[in-house]
């Protein structure tokens, strides 16, 4: 696992990927940026008691809110929005570490937004709920937050790279057998996003570390 993350950091470097990885990190900031003040624009702006007191209390504390909601948002928005890039970087990791590959199927248009929003979605709605035990139980939140979004980005980033060559039903099936290396696959991705800078380019290494990982699964699981 540790050779294959470091094979996906080093196609950062390869000049087909340059283009996508600076696309990456301008739509990351841009996401972040914009992500921060609607934030920001929700506490500062909302007067939540009649007691203004309290409400100074709500601004006074609004920048630590502002900062850990923007954190725990950025991977679910910026996966989103990258999505459509994201065929790119596996197409340029296979030319790079995998030539002999056969092009992969063409994905319905429909799939692949399914997919995204799904994962979107599932990755807002649990860290939201999650955000008490985030906020309030020091010790306990790291581990929730690598368990929970390593189950999240594993599943979201695998059915990225597999439905590639698989069907959804063969997708599902790979995904099942080999539930626990995606798992722990998804766990590194949920620590490249919560690691300051680097989770400006976590979509890209996560691509690529996770195709190399479908990869490295029985050739008889995948189809050319």
């Amino acid at each position: 696992m540790v050779i294959t993350l470091f094979r996906a950091v080093g196609a950062l470097a390869a000049p087909p990927m340059r283009r996508v990885v600076a696309l990456s990190l301008g739509l990351a900031v841009v996401t972040f940026a914009v992500l921060w003040w609607a934030v920001a624009a929700m506490l500062y702006d909302t007067a939540f008691f009649a007691w203004r007191p309290l409400n100074w209390l709500v601004d006074v504390l609004g920048g630590l809110g502002v900062l850990v909601l923007s954190w725990l948002l950025f991977p679910a928005i910026v996966t989103l929005i990258m999505s459509f890039y994201l065929e790119r970087v596996a197409a340029a990791v296979e030319a790079l570490d995998y030539p002999e590959r056969a092009p992969p199927r063409r994905q319905p248009v429909a799939e692949l937004i399914g997919v995204t929003l799904r994962l979107a979605a599932l990755t807002l709605v649990l860290n939201l709920l999650a955000l008490p035990i985030y906020l309030l139980v020091p010790g306990i939140n790291l581990f929730l937050f690598l368990a929970l979004n390593g189950y999240l980005f594993g599943r979201g980033y695998f059915e990225v790279i597999a439905l590639r060559r698989l069907d959804v039903g063969e997708a599902r099936s790979v995904r099942s057998r080999f539930a626990g290396r995606i798992f722990l696959g998804g766990v590194v991705i949920a620590g490249l996003f919560a690691l300051p800078l680097v989770n400006l380019v976590a979509p890209v290494i996560a691509t690529a570390f996770m195709l190399h990982i479908f990869e490295a699964l029985p050739r008889v699981e995948s189809r050319p």
